[in-house]
């Protein structure tokens, strides 16, 4: 059987690099047709162009990041993609937000009318009205994302709201062509249209044209749904060629359930096992309304799952030993992980935090493996507000002598996995070697 090929990731350095790239290509269009002046309302003009340019090319970048590209999405994460989207949307509106506000200035500056007036004045030319209502849009996104309001509504409100983006975006591209940089170069005009038209390509195509051809070709449904501990459950999913998924132990998919309480929202769960010929393995442990219906699935019932996603597997491996690290449900990638991992006895260590015995999940399962494989299992169990911390650096260098030398797999609740990253970093682990993707919905 031929080996396949490895598939192909983006490193986040490189995506950096590609994105700060294009950033400087935007401002080489600028630059090109900038005309120095001393004139104030030439000032402010000059400067409205560069900062929308840089607006509409920052929207552009944070719906590449968000267009589930395997290769972006495997190499960098879905984590950290999340959080550079975040950061990104703030520079965008804050790059829109001085764009109107150099716009109004250099008209009121060019014409001599107060900002009043020269709001309205603005509001003639052709497809300024369409932008700033994209604008608008653009802000209520901004706005429904903050913590304090995302917290407060359902994640479908949420995601309904998010897709207005791309109404801004169709509302602000005939504005940006009718600017006085991309209509006075046919090139710079050019440009645009075709970047506009890779992005949105990239969006169609992975993530509506390639979740609908994996639904029709592998045809997933509920096999089977067992009860791992208190509030736990692992689902089985059965389908028919799911080699061709790809998927990696520690990656994740999105999971959507064709029932009639769980169709609307696509749930994101770790592989909690590698995949074996017809079946994949989610664990899930209920938290949340949609994490309690999961429990209450049939066999029989419909799955459509996007992916894979992440960038937790093998591939990120420096070190002959790695030390994996889990705390609560983190356990799931983790447990992949630990079963297929290269390595000999030794080389692999497992340390599963927990608050007690009782909610240690798949412990059978990991014993098992433990005792194939000659690796090293620990339980740190006890309450996180307790007397003893089993994350503190030194009680970790107790139980791995030489953690300074392992490749660390980090999987868990956000404060467990901030506490445990400080502890390991103390203990000598540089940051380069600690990897770590949590994906919180």
């Amino acid at each position: 059987m031929p080996v396949p090929a490895p598939p192909l990731r983006t490193s986040p350095r490189a995506l950096r690099a590609g994105l700060a790239g294009g950033a400087a290509v935007v401002v080489g269009l600028w630059l090109v047709q900038a005309e120095p002046s001393a004139r104030l309302d030439a000032l402010f003009a000059t400067l409205a162009h560069l900062s929308g340019l840089l607006a509409a090319y920052g929207v552009l970048a944070m719906l590449l990041l968000m267009a589930r590209v395997p290769a972006v999405e495997h190499g960098v994460g879905a984590d950290r993609l999340a959080r550079w989207h975040a950061l990104g949307g703030r520079y965008v509106l804050g790059l829109c937000g001085t764009h109107a506000l150099f716009a109004l200035c250099g008209y009121a500056a060019h014409t001599g009318a107060d900002l009043l007036a020269a709001t309205g004045g603005l509001l003639g030319y052709p497809w300024l009205a369409a932008a700033v209502v994209g604008t608008g849009l653009l802000a209520g996104v901004g706005v429904t994302s903050a913590p304090a309001f995302r917290r407060r509504v359902r994640h479908e409100t949420w995601r309904a709201v998010h897709l207005l983006t791309y109404a801004a975006v169709a509302l602000a591209f005939g504005h940006q062509l009718s600017g006085p940089d991309l209509a006075g170069s046919p090139f710079a005009g050019w440009l645009w249209t075709l970047l506009h038209t890779t992005v949105g390509t990239l969006l169609v195509w992975y993530r509506l044209v390639v979740p609908v051809r994996q639904a029709l070709r592998h045809d997933l449904r509920v096999a089977e749904v067992r009860t791992e501990g208190p509030g736990v459950v692992s689902v089985v999913i059965r389908g028919r060629g799911l080699e061709a998924l790809r998927a990696e132990p520690g990656q994740f998919f999105r999971w959507r359930f064709l029932d009639r309480r769980l169709w609307r929202t696509a749930l994101p769960f770790s592989l909690s096992a590698p995949v074996r010929e017809d079946t994949l393995r989610i664990t899930v442990k209920a938290c949340g309304d949609h994490t309690r219906r999961v429990r209450r699935l049939r066999p029989g019932v419909r799955v459509l799952a996007t992916g894979p996603f992440g960038a937790l597997t093998a591939h990120r491996r420096t070190r002959r030993k790695v030390l994996l690290l889990a705390g609560g449900v983190g356990i799931t990638p983790m447990r992949a992980l630990f079963e297929t991992l290269p390595g000999g006895p030794g080389d692999l260590t497992l340390l599963y935090r927990a608050g007690s015995a009782a909610q240690l999940v798949l412990r059978e399962e990991l014993e098992g493996i433990a005792a194939a494989r000659g690796a090293a299992l620990h339980y740190l169990l006890g309450p996180s507000d307790g007397p003893f911390d089993p994350l503190a650096p030194r009680a970790l260098c107790n139980l791995v002598p030489d953690l300074a030398e392992h490749d660390v797999y980090l999987c868990g609740p956000p404060g467990m996995a901030r506490a445990a990253i400080t502890a390991l970093e103390r203990a000598g682990v540089p940051a380069s070697r600690i990897h770590t993707e949590h994906f919180t919905f």
